[in-house]
């Protein structure tokens, strides 16, 4: 199940009680949004990392994310720490997502560029620092951004190769898709589909085409999508989810939040349970 950190839902605890009920239940992961501000300058925004350390000294078995992270306004080292340790903290139910964000304000009301080809590069540096970082031997980078300095750290995460990374893509934008096939994993949305709508089977269809044709590894690569069951015979049934799993579709994560509900109605169907996937 995927939810935003912001306004109604920008509670805390809620977040927390959200992740535990669904764990119950047996869904198999809860993503959490990543914002720092919100449109709404009186709404609440509930702190991503804080809420998904939480989750996990309160869970057993789902895997967590934040999903996704906005890489570019974040320092890699501080992010490498609070991954490694989340990672060893959950023994190894930890993913990390990764993106250019989507509110500008987050960046240029505290005085930096948000400029789309600096969060790209900065993104993409990130992602690489986090990769060597996690392998616990010594890093020197020395980026258009970002640099390490003979830095070793330690915990490394207990997943190998590392914590799977998972870029999130707006569809028709190539570019994300790319950088994704270099990862471990895709969550992408589309340009023509808003809150509350999935898009068809076929366009996610494309999508994973595309991005499985720039792959060079040959390892697990995971596809996940943001969509809605409203738990319904047919939904828990899995005919509606089957049709997204032929496409390339790995995680389903019903999307949750104010353009559906309440934070009660968003907490009864999270105590349904999920739907299978064929």
């Amino acid at each position: 199940m995927g939810v935003p950190n912001v306004g109604t839902f920008g509670d805390p605890r809620l977040l927390v009680d959200l992740a535990v009920a669904a764990e119950e239940a047996g869904w198999d992961g809860f993503f959490l949004w990543d914002h720092l501000l919100w449109d709404d300058p009186q709404g609440h925004v509930a702190d991503p990392t804080v809420v998904i350390s939480a989750v996990a000294a309160r869970t057993e078995r789902i895997r967590i994310a934040i999903m996704v992270n906005s890489l570019a306004r974040r320092r890699p080292a501080k992010v490498a720490r609070e991954t490694a340790t989340l990672d060893v903290l959950t023994a190894g139910r930890l993913i990390v997502g990764a993106g250019l964000g989507t509110l500008t304000s987050e960046f240029t009301a505290f005085g930096e560029s948000a400029d789309p080809r600096v969060r790209a590069a900065r993104l993409d540096e990130s992602l690489h620092l986090l990769d060597a970082l996690w392998t616990g031997r010594p890093v020197t980078f020395h980026g258009e951004y970002l640099t390490a300095a003979g830095v070793t750290m330690l915990p490394r995460p207990v997943q190998r190769p590392r914590i799977p990374i998972w870029c999130g893509g707006r569809w028709p934008n190539k570019r994300p898709f790319r950088r994704a096939a270099r990862w471990d994993g895709v969550m992408p949305v589309h340009t023509g589909y808003g809150l509350g709508e999935t898009m068809p089977p076929a366009e996610l269809q494309a999508i994973v085409t595309y991005t499985q044709e720039h792959r060079k590894e040959t390892g697990p690569f995971d596809v996940a999508l943001e969509g809605r069951t409203d738990g319904s015979a047919a939904d828990l049934g899995g005919q509606l989810v089957a049709s997204y799993v032929r496409a390339g579709l790995t995680w389903w994560i019903e999307a949750l939040g104010w353009w559906r509900g309440t934070p009660a109605e968003a907490m009864a169907r999270v105590r349904q349970r999920p739907p299978v996937t064929g």
